[in-house]
């Protein structure tokens, strides 16, 4: 397109093009020039803000866990509220608020009504979980996948996050594209985006199957932990799903060759989403509260999920690194995509030596975790200049995903460290029970990793602010 709009009063700068493909397979993502843009930047700022809200807590957690600076805190159990915060706003609102952006450009600019309704009532939710340490805190439950406040404030808000979470999917599958017979890449992240949705509405199908057949006779950790692991061995196929999408986007928009044919990575997605059917059955099959039912939704995540993570990450690494000379605008790009794929291998990787329950766990899943973020912040670096803001470039966007990442190497890497020593997960101060000088190490490493990463974090909000700040003209 030739023709441009400007803002009043600014001047405009287009964003650079990525350069031509090489021969290969090109996973682009068309993006709307239509009334759909409020509707992504609603979700943008949703995001934004509990990574801001994230950022917060997380000081406050990782100082918890720091030798010595703990002491200054008053208790144990203000690390518990912490992580409880922490955990929901950075995975479960970021990662809804991300798919909220992606879906809201991904198929037909229908049903946009339902899209601001699905907003503002997670929006709602959002601010009444984050409020609620504040006003009403009560009893933190360290369950698995959502940890919660035993407290009404918090639990309602749960409730309300998870209504606006499945108009949001309603909306998504609603407008999500019609799929042929006949993929390129784009067809190929098309249907990756949708069956994102697909998963998610399988993991709140999930959610309340389990709050409908859960024994009465449970109550606290024993009764949250039941009540999210189906559903939450879901979310992992979603949040996957949505990783492996921009990897491949990621590359593309850089000018990388993927070896990947699109019917390849169709084939690879359809196998993630064979692993998410495999939850209802784990239902029909075996009682919620039995082993089996655990150890089949674990086995399902396994082989359904992990099969495509090598492929599509070996090829978009390679693609990339064979890249010379980017443009300034597509560098954040590269960084965000390289260190995603490092961080979620790493905490592959740790994950096939966890024994018993330590610290270990954790640094699995951190790793994993802030992969799909990195991956993610990628996407939105992407996407700004298609919102009508500038392309972020210059060293503080380029070095953001490097830093956010090494600092959460370190902190896996101390975690891995103290996990050696049978350091055990989710306390904090004198619970941890440090003997040694190579425990203590391990854990100010994690401490001083945790920081690092959160300043990190902090500046991919300041990074997006300042594009923000700056409009550009958007296509005619």
């Amino acid at each position: 397109m030739t023709a441009n709009t400007t803002f009043p009063g600014r001047t405009a700068k287009p964003a650079a093009s990525p350069p031509a493909a090489r021969p290969g397979a090109s996973y682009q993502l068309s993006l709307p020039q239509d009334g759909r843009l409020p509707l992504a930047r609603g979700w943008l700022w949703l995001g934004l803000a509990a990574l801001i809200g994230s950022g917060l807590f997380s000081v406050l957690l990782v100082v918890s866990r720091t030798p010595y600076v703990n002491q200054w805190l008053p208790a144990a159990n203000f690390f518990h509220i912490s992580l409880v915060l922490h955990v929901d706003l950075s995975v479960l609102v970021w990662f809804v608020a991300m798919a909220g952006l992606l879906w809201s450009l991904h198929g037909h600019p229908r049903a946009q009504g339902l899209g601001w309704l699905a907003l503002w009532v997670t929006g709602g939710g959002t601010l009444a979980m984050a409020l609620s340490p504040f006003v009403d805190p009560g009893e933190p439950i360290m369950a698995n996948y959502i940890p919660v406040l035993e407290s009404p404030l918090f639990l309602a808000g749960l409730v309300v996050f998870a209504l606006g979470t499945a108009l949001l999917v309603l909306r998504g599958l609603l407008a999500a594209p019609r799929l042929g017979l006949g993929y390129d890449g784009r067809g190929a992240l098309h249907f990756g985006l949708s069956a994102a949705a697909i998963a998610t509405a399988v993991a709140l199908l999930c959610f309340a199957w389990s709050w409908l057949v859960l024994p009465t006779s449970l109550h606290g950790k024993a009764y949250y932990e039941i009540l999210f692991w189906g559903g939450g061995h879901a979310l992992q196929f979603t949040w996957t799903l949505l990783m492996l999408v921009a990897w491949l986007w990621l590359a593309s928009a850089c000018g990388a060759r993927i070896v990947l044919s699109p019917r390849v990575t169709l084939l690879l997605f359809l196998l993630a989403l064979a692993g998410v059917f495999s939850t209802p059955y784990a239902y029909l099959a075996h009682d919620v509260a039995s082993v089996e039912h655990r150890n089949l939704l674990t086995w399902a995540m396994r082989l359904g999920g992990g099969p495509a993570i090598v492929p599509v990450g070996l090829a978009t690494v390679l693609g990339v690194l064979s890249l010379r000379r980017l443009d300034a605008t597509l560098r954040p790009l590269r960084a965000a995509l390289l260190s995603s794929v490092l961080l979620f291998a790493a905490g592959g990787m740790i994950g096939v030596f966890i024994q018993g329950s330590n610290v270990r766990i954790p640094a699995h899943y951190h790793g994993c975790i802030v992969g799909v973020t990195l991956a993610l912040m990628g996407a939105v670096y992407r996407i700004l200049p298609a919102l009508g803001y500038q392309a972020p470039q210059g060293r503080l966007a380029t070095w953001q995903p490097w830093l956010y990442g090494m600092g959460q190497l370190m902190h896996i890497v101390g975690l891995v460290w103290s996990g050696g020593y049978g350091v055990q997960r989710k306390v904090a101060g004198a619970e941890q029970v440090l003997r040694s000088t190579a425990e203590i190490a391990g854990m100010g490493l994690m401490g001083l990793g945790g920081l690092i990463a959160i300043i990190g974090g902090l500046l991919f909000v300041v990074v997006v602010l300042r594009a923000m700040a700056r409009p550009q003209a958007l296509p005619a």
